[in-house]
């Protein structure tokens, strides 16, 4: 077992990378529980829930919302929960997201902690304090940023996904490697089977890699006003997709990086060799690398993005495999590429 510690200014988040989700008691305090979970992770693992308030949501984005947080914020008033209690979401980036904003929001904050069951939330969603849901389709427009008390990756529950949830989760993997750990993208080029077949030993340092490098980002910068930002590498594309054809988040992240990095060739920071790195590395992984669908109002939905700035949106964009820059694009500019794609 790996423990990373991430230290904020008003807290410290402890990240345990191979804990086994049968100690989850040992890390709850004495307090009134409330399990925030979903549908499918219930019916694997409701039987070694700890005793609280439970509650159920469906899987996916439908869960993610305004509407949904209301709907739990009136069970939490039903069932008196009160400010000494805790919520603990155990469940992949959408529970983790909306359990950590009921706890941010609810009473001017509980204490909450994660359990975190799916790739991409072990990698990447859970860790970091970016707690929020959604509105009228546009992603995590509404949210706070406050840190767990913990979260537990075990990789064991990994083993109960569909394989093609599992898959997506490595998009986010990738990224890492893409925009700070050129080690990590070799590691991942030559240990690709190993990781699509599961080897609990790749899995763990993959997860252990990825976590530590999100936690040293966040605490250098967790308000998101510099560094943090390139973690968004491939998803202002992909939260367009999300919304106008309902891709996956995983599958859209994909095919967001291959053209952040085709813009990366337009600006003469890449080269094509490096896409092609980018686009075989995604493959063996089966993940998608083109998008499907038609281009039409996918600007429409980018201009609204949280990393606009005025008359330019700020674009991850790669200098080399391992590392990636901010960089501040004209809208107009910005407009006549998506023309080009369309």
């Amino acid at each position: 077992m790996k423990e990373i510690l991430l230290n904020t200014s008003d807290n410290t988040c402890r990240v345990l990378v191979g804990e086994p989700f049968k100690n989850i008691r040992n890390f709850l305090p004495d307090k009134k529980l409330v399990i925030i979970t979903d549908e499918n992770v219930h019916k694997h693992y409701g039987e070694f829930f700890p005793d609280g308030l439970l509650i159920t949501l469906k899987p996916g984005e439908s869960s993610k919302t305004l509407g949904i947080a209301s709907d739990i914020y009136g069970k939490l008033i039903q069932h008196e929960i009160d400010r000494k209690s805790f919520i603990l979401g155990v469940g992949g980036g959408i529970v983790c997201d909306i359990a950590g904003y009921i706890a941010s929001t609810y009473l001017r904050g509980l204490s909450f902690g994660f359990v975190s069951t799916s790739l991409l939330s072990q990698v990447d969603a859970s860790i970091g304090g970016k707690n929020g849901v959604n509105y009228e389709g546009y992603k995590n427009m509404v949210g706070v940023i406050r840190q767990p008390d913990f979260v537990i990756c075990d990789p064991t529950m990994l083993n109960t996904l569909p394989v093609e949830e599992y898959h997506r989760g490595f998009a986010e993997v990738i990224k890492y490697g893409a925009i700070v750990d050129a080690e990590l993208f070799d590691f991942l080029e030559k240990h690709h089977q190993e990781a699509l077949d599961g080897d609990k030993g790749i899995l763990e340092e993959i997860i252990g890699i990825c976590a530590e490098t999100k936690c040293r980002i966040v605490e250098g910068d967790e308000k998101e006003t510099g560094e943090r930002k390139l973690l968004n590498f491939g998803h202002t594309f992909a939260h367009a997709f999300e919304k106008n054809a309902g891709m996956p988040h995983g599958e859209a992240v994909s095919v967001g990086m291959i053209l952040a990095a085709g813009i990366s060739v337009k600006l003469g920071k890449i080269s094509l060799q490096d896409v092609d790195r980018l686009r075989d590395l995604l493959k063996k992984f089966q993940l998608p690398v083109e998008y499907p669908h038609s281009f039409d109002d996918v600007f429409e939905v980018m201009k609204r993005d949280k990393k606009r700035d005025g008359d330019t949106i700020g674009l991850i964009l790669l200098d080399a495999i391992g590392r990636a820059v901010i960089s501040d694009i004209q809208l107009s500019t910005f407009k006549n590429w998506i023309d080009d794609l369309r």
